[in-house]
Order: structure tokens, then C-alpha cells, then sequence
């Protein structure tokens, strides 16, 4: 008699102990309500930097909304490795390597993406603002190497802004770029594949923290209203970096256009936000993919490699 197919139960694991929890457990819910929609579901809430209790390999896959350290820098993809746990998403070699801005930065340009000019220091020995200002001008971005959600980010403009700016730095590693200023896209991958770009417009001028969490605070267009080249080129390079950084599954791609019209990647986030309103979802509906179709196509790869991990059981 052959064996039949395993059907495994979704874990939607959520909240964890980043900075950025609250975040966390708003996407774990949703997902989890619409992931229920085509599979058997359970939410798992994540309160220390460990697989969560009740959690079974051999019945569950994982799909992480966990952002921020330990969630999406490789901890938690390294302790579901060593389980021999099937998850959707990257691997913990990718997923390290994304939220780390300086390699991810070093890894993309290598491939011929353009970045912003900058340089990494620790916290115990800050540059001194004259040598920044002497490198890379008064306008600069500072914000933590390892941290997402914009959690940390300063924009500066003057000297005095930019002492005050490392003065209240007290631990760390840190970045420090020359500021890009012009128009902000998203471009959401599934599959490896681009599904749609966003234009965001925060009313602040700057996509901070608070301009991405505090209702009204910035606008957003989908599809982002390119022309035809520059949109086909934000496409290829947001599939290259997502190669280039060995990503898998899906990924968001952010990027700064330059006035006169070149990108440059922001940032590659491997778990990004996902309630219905977030940047990923509204890149997937360009492409006809309304939340419920999302998260199954998300998630179904990591479904597939747990049955071939797996085989077919007999009943």
C-alpha cells in the first residue's frame, strides 16, 4: 500500500525578544489567521531566545514572523537546523548574513548594486565627527549594523547633530552612510522572483521607526508609478541581491532612486512585516496575490522540503 503524503501543521512562531516584539506579534497573528485559511495552524508565541515549548519536527513547519536579533539574524534558523526542523524563509548562514548591513552592502556590490558610501564602527570607539563630516559630508544616516525595523536610526544633517547623535550612542556595532536622498521603493521577491514594487512617501521625510508603525504617518503607492526601465532595473536588482545574499523563499528589497534616477539598496529583510497593511503584502497584490494566496505561497516550499525530508509515511 503506498504511503501517503505527510501534512504538517503550520507553527507561526511570534514575538521573541527583540526590540521589535511588538511588531512581531501583530504580523504572528495575522499570518496565523490566514495561513489557517489552507493549512492546520497553531501560533506559537516566542518569550525567550529558544524553539518554543510544545513545538514537534516531526509535526510541525515553521513560519517565523519573529524581526530583529535572534528572530532573523541566524539564532533561531540555527537552533531549528540542529532539530531537523523544516522552515519557510532563509537559512541561518542567509539570514545572518542579511542582517549584518556592512557584508550584506559588501555581498550586493560585489554583484554590481549600488549602495551609499559609509564605514562601520563599534560604540567603544566612535569616530570623531570632523572625520565623518571629512568622509562622507554633514548629511549622514547612523544606524545599528544589526538591527531591522529602522530600530535605532538617526538621520543627521549638521555637526552639531551629528556629536549629539554619537554622544547618545553607549554600545553596539554601527554604520554611518552619506544620506541618499530622493524617492523610497520596496520591492517584494517570492519564489526568487520580484512581485511588485512599493513607493513610500513618509510624511516626516525620513522612514523611521515611528514612520512605519504610527497609522497616517506615510504614504505608500502600489504599484510604485515607474517608468518602464527603472522598474524592470529595481526588479533585477532586488532579484540579484536576494541570489547574491543566498536568500530563499521570499525577501523584501528596499531601495533609495537618486534624483537623477539610480538605485541604491537600503537593506535585504528576510522576516519582514506582515499584516495585511504591510509592505510585502501590498507588493504581493501588484501581482494579483491577496494575503490568504501570500502566505501559502510563503510558506509552501518550506511544506515541500519537510515531505521530502520526510517521505511518505504508510498509514
Amino acid at each position: 500500500m503506498e504511503g501517503r503524503p505527510v501534512t504538517p501543521i503550520i507553527a507561526v512562531f511570534a514575538g521573541g525578544t527583540s526590540a521589535e516584539n511588538e511588531v512581531s506579534a501583530g504580523s504572528g497573528a495575522a499570518c496565523a489567521v490566514f495561513l489557517a485559511r489552507s493549512f492546520t495552524t497553531r501560533l506559537f508565541p516566542v518569550i525567550a531566545d529558544a524553539i518554543p515549548d510544545g513545538f514537534d519536527p516531526a509535526r510541525h513547519v515553521v513560519f517565523s514572523t519573529l524581526h530583529g536579533t535572534f528572530g532573523e539574524d541566524g539564532g533561531m534558523q540555527r537552533l531549528l537546523d540542529a532539530a531537523g526542523a523544516a522552515y519557510a524563509g532563509c537559512d541561518a548562514v542567509s539570514s545572518a548574513l542579511t542582517m549584518d548591513k556592512e557584508l550584506t552592502k559588501r555581498t550586493v556590490s560585489a554583484r554590481g548594486i549600488r549602495v551609499a558610501e559609509g564605514f562601520t564602527f563599534d560604540a567603544a570607539s566612535k569616530p570623531e565627527p570632523a572625520e565623518i563630516v571629512k568622509r562622507l559630508g554633514r548629511n549622514v544616516v547612523l544606524k545599528p549594523n544589526n538591527e531591522g525595523s529602522s530600530v535605532g536610526l538617526r538621520i543627521v544633517g549638521d555637526h552639531a547633530g551629528l556629536s549629539a547623535a554619537l554622544t547618545s550612542i553607549s554600545g553596539g556595532r554601527w554604520i554611518v552612510e552619506k544620506r541618499i536622498e530622493g524617492t523610497e521603493v520596496s520591492v517584494g521577491i517570492i519564489g526568487g522572483n520580484a512581485v511588485g514594487i512599493v513607493q513610500i512617501t513618509p510624511k516626516s521625510g525620513v522612514f523611521d521607526y515611528k514612520s512605519k508603525y504610527t497609522k497616517g504617518a506615510s504614504e505608500y503607492v502600489a504599484p510604485a508609478p515607474l517608468e518602464i526601465p527603472l522598474d524592470a532595473r529595481l526588479r533585477s536588482a532586488a532579484e540579484t541581491a536576494f541570489s547574491a545574499c543566498g536568500c530563499r523563499d521570499f525577501a523584501r528589497v528596499d531601495f533609495m532612486i537618486s534624483p537623477d534616477g539610480e538605485p541604491f539598496l537600503l537593506e535585504i529583510n528576510t522576516l519582514p512585516g506582515m499584516k495585511e497593511t504591510s509592505l510585502l503584502p501590498m507588493c504581493a497584490r501588484c501581482a494579483g496575490l491577496d494575503f490568504t494566496a501570500l502566505v501559502r505561497e510563503m510558506v509552501s516550499p518550506a511544506v515541500e522540503r519537510f515531505r521530502m525530508s520526510r517521505g511518505s509515511r504508510r498509514p
